[in-house]
Formats: C-alpha cells, sequence, structure tokens
C-alpha cells in the first residue's frame, strides 16, 4: 500500500493520518441497532461503510490485530411499544423476547445479503446492565450526575467542554416544547442515565430502584468493556453526531477522567430515497428486506451486491440518492465485471490507496472496475481483480449451475442472440437486464471460424 492510511475526523473537522494506539490491537465500534423493527436501507448504510472500513483496517494491521464491535439495543421504549402492540396476549417480558429475536435475525439475515463480516463482537444491550450502572455510580460519585424524579440525570454543565463533536456550546442548547415537563432537570440540555420502570416496563435492580438505561449510556458501557476506556475509532450516521455520540462522550471522559473517548469520529452523510427524504408519510419508505425480497422499489427485487455496489458508488461522506437508477447502474456494472473465486494475492495499489483516502469508495470503484475489463481480456489478471473485488466485499463468485437452470439460461441467451440479429436491440437489452438480475453475466464475442456474435455465460450471485 502506497498511501497511508487517512481518515475525516469529525471531532477535528480534518482529514488526518490514521495512527493506531496499538497497531495490534486496533479497535473500532460502531452503534448498530435498535431492534423493534426491520432495518432501513439508511441503516444499510453505516453498516456497509464499516464492513468496507474492517476490512481494509484487517488488510493493514492483520485480520487478528482487529477488533470491531457492533452493539445491539434490546432496551428501548420503541421496543416496548412494539412488542405490546404485536403481541398483546403475552407477559411483556416474552413479548420483548419475541420482538427483538426476529428482528435481531432479519437484522443479521440481511446485511449478511449485502455481503457484511460479522463484527469480531456484537455486544447486547441487556447483557451490559451491571456495567451500565457501575459507571452511573461513578459519575454521581464524581459529581457528574444528580438523581430527581426517580430519574438519574447526567449533569451537563459538569462538563467544561460539553459539546465538542457536534460543536454545540451548551449555552446555545435550547430545551424545547418539553421544558415545562422537565423542571427537575437542572439545564434543559442534561440527559437521563437511568429511569425508573413501572411494573408493565423492562427493569432491573439498581441502587435508584427497578428502573431501565438511557440509550447513551449503553454504548459508552459496552465499548469501556469491549475495547476500553479510550479507543480508535467510533462511527455512525450523521444524524448521531448530536445528541448521541455526543452525550457518549460526556458520559465516557467524565466517568473515566480521559481526554477523549476514541481518537476518530466517522460519520456517514443520509440517504434519500428517490429524490426525497425517506419517511412512511412520503411512501419511500423501504427497508433492506423489501429491497432484498420483493418489489416495493423498481417493481422488483435486487441482489445484495446490486445494492452493496450501488451504496458504495457514492462516497461514505456525502448524501446519497438511493434511486432505481442507481440500482440499474450497478447491476450493469457488476454484469460486466468476470466471476472469480478468491485469490491468496495482494489488491491491487489503485483499490488500496484509493480507500486509504479516507475510504474513497468511488475512486477504489473505477479502479476495480478498470482491473476487471484487464482480467476479462487477460485471465492471468483475474487474481488481483479477485483478491481488490474481495477487499471491498464485491467479489461475484463463481456458483454452481444444475442442468435444468442451466438449460432456461441458455435459451434466454439464444433469444437475446435472435434479438440482436434482427437488429431489436431494445428487446435484446431487456433479456440482458433480466438475465444480470438473476446474477447471469453475459459476455459477448465473435466465433474464431465463421467471424458470428457468440454469447458465453457465468453464474454470479
Amino acid at each position: 500500500m502506497g498511501e497511508k492510511l487517512k481518515l475525516y475526523n469529525t471531532l477535528t473537522r480534518e482529514k488526518s493520518e490514521f495512527i493506531p494506539l496499538d497497531p495490534k490491537n486496533v479497535r473500532m465500534y460502531v452503534c448498530g441497532p435498535t431492534v423493534y423493527d426491520f432495518a432501513h436501507i439508511g441503516n444499510a448504510r453505516p453498516v456497509i461503510v464499516f464492513d468496507v472500513l474492517f476490512r481494509l483496517l484487517k488488510h493493514v494491521y492483520g485480520a487478528s490485530h482487529v477488533t470491531y464491535a457492533r452493539n445491539i439495543t434490546d432496551v428501548d421504549d420503541k421496543i416496548n411499544a412494539r412488542a405490546l402492540r404485536d403481541y398483546p396476549d403475552l407477559p411483556l417480558n416474552d413479548a420483548i423476547a419475541r420482538v427483538t429475536e426476529k428482528t435481531a435475525a432479519q437484522y443479521h439475515s440481511d446485511v449478511a445479503a449485502l455481503g457484511c463480516e460479522p463484527p469480531t463482537v456484537e455486544p447486547r444491550a441487556t447483557d451490559n446492565i451491571a456495567q451500565m450502572i457501575a459507571i452511573i455510580e461513578t459519575l454521581i460519585a464524581k459529581g457528574h450526575a444528580y438523581v430527581a424524579s426517580g430519574e438519574v440525570l447526567f449533569d451537563t454543565t459538569s462538563m467544561a467542554d460539553y459539546g465538542q463533536l457536534s460543536k454545540r456550546p451548551l449555552d446555545e442548547q435550547q430545551a424545547g416544547a418539553r421544558i415545562a415537563v422537565e423542571r427537575h432537570k437542572k439545564h434543559p440540555a442534561d440527559f437521563v442515565l437511568w429511569k425508573l420502570s413501572d411494573d408493565n416496563e423492562p427493569g432491573w435492580p439498581s441502587p435508584w430502584g427497578r428502573g431501565r438505561p438511557g440509550w447513551h449510556i449503553e454504548c459508552s458501557a459496552m465499548s469501556q468493556r469491549y475495547l476500553g476506556e479510550v479507543f480508535d475509532i467510533h462511527g455512525g450516521g450523521l444524524d448521531l453526531i448530536f445528541p448521541h455520540h455526543e452525550n457518549e462522550i460526556a458520559q465516557s471522559r467524565c466517568a473515566h477522567g480521559t481526554q477523549v473517548m476514541a481518537n476518530y469520529w466517522l460519520h456517514n452523510g443520509f440517504v434519500q430515497v428517490e429524490g426525497r427524504k425517506m419517511s412512511k408519510s412520503e411512501g419511500n419508505f423501504v427497508t433492506i428486506h423489501e429491497l432484498l425480497a420483493t418489489d416495493k422499489l423498481g417493481g422488483r427485487a435486487w441482489p445484495g451486491p446490486v445494492l452493496r455496489l450501488a451504496m458504495l458508488m457514492t462516497h461514505y461522506r456525502e448524501p446519497i440518492d438511493f434511486s432505481v437508477k442507481r440500482l440499474e447502474e450497478a447491476e450493469r456494472l457488476l454484469a460486466r465485471w468476470p466471476a472469480a473465486d478468491k485469490a491468496d494475492v495482494a489488491p491491487d495499489a489503485s483499490v488500496l490507496d484509493a480507500l486509504s483516502d479516507d475510504l474513497n469508495t468511488v475512486a477504489a470503484v473505477q479502479a476495480l472496475h478498470q482491473l476487471a475489463q484487464a482480467a476479462n481480456a487477460d485471465p492471468a489478471k483475474l487474481p488481483v481483480f479477485a483478491a481488490s473485488a474481495a477487499l471491498m466485499g464485491l467479489l461475484p463468485e463463481k456458483v454452481a449451475v444444475d442442468a435444468g437452470e442451466s438449460a432456461a439460461i441458455e435459451a434466454r441467451v439464444a433469444e437475446r442472440l435472435a434479438f440482436l440479429k434482427a437488429k431489436n436491440f431494445a428487446e435484446a437489452d431487456r433479456v440482458r437486464d433480466e438475465l444480470a438480475a438473476q446474477g447471469v453475466s453475459l459476455k459477448d464475442g465473435k466465433d474464431k471460424d465463421t467471424g458470428e456474435r457468440v454469447t458465453t455465460w457465468e453464474l454470479k450471485r
């Protein structure tokens, strides 16, 4: 790798060389899903982005020297509400378990279809309640938290530089419409660390009564348990900068007496669908599962590699318009790449250098396409393409085909050739696109003896 790894740090607002605390133990934490509903396409972006970074870090430092923690939030008021709605006849704890297990299983299936590797550790909030209580006790003891009206609240005025990440000074933060019901707060920006639970709500015993944690304390506890008081990279979506990540920093730094929680903060941009903010009221809210398995967008299902490539064709810090046009563009590009098996060679420097420049996946995809074209022309170059594609989670692996499926594909290929011979290019393109949607890649050439067009194909899924 010719270029040193450089990352844009939200904390410093600049791109700088990545220098890990310990090259033999590079540590990254990314906020995972709250498992009350299926993950939407906006949730897919950080999963894909930080999967690429995970792969790159493992390539640079060695797979055994990188720890990637991505949590699952399985205690939240939204989960409680969904459990009561979907399983009204079950005891609440049983209903919550049904919701979280079903949703977490779907999440794992969805992100695997997007080509994402599992994180090194995937802690659940409910398995870390004791760690959360310990941090809260420390914050109270150090004068950074207080008990009021049955809640434990973080005292934002106790932290001199609160607001460093979002660059929002405390005296400029307004309480908004909830000020009337939050008079127990010392400052409107103070946030909940622990709240009491009613009999019909999940809860755990604590020094302040039976209750449950606030959202922000969960990530502070899980990151500290699995990565340490200070670690290398914290990632997530742009929408998490304030208040979630800001409040994580406040809790962790004040509890542990550290200058930082993580040295590098990375945030991916927002996702729109067909040019509009995604929302159920707009009718453009779409889950990963719907894209993979239904006709919710564009009247058809989309293969996972197409969704992944479409996401990586925009730089992670830029907003992205997830549209049918973009998906079709990604599908056409993938169809022109050769299928290959994993190769035990180094990825090409062009792809490595692009990714090392703040995960410039746009340039990396362009470089990968050039490697694909070179491999199409010269099979000896296939291993380098395969290694480079695998680094980005975009390796179109060869797939075995049974005789019946092979015959059906051969018939469609022959149909397309007939359309081409009749100069009906629109219908020929339609057949090619339909085959591409099934994972069939076509390659046109000429018969050496007759000079007539011949088409070969490979199946890649």
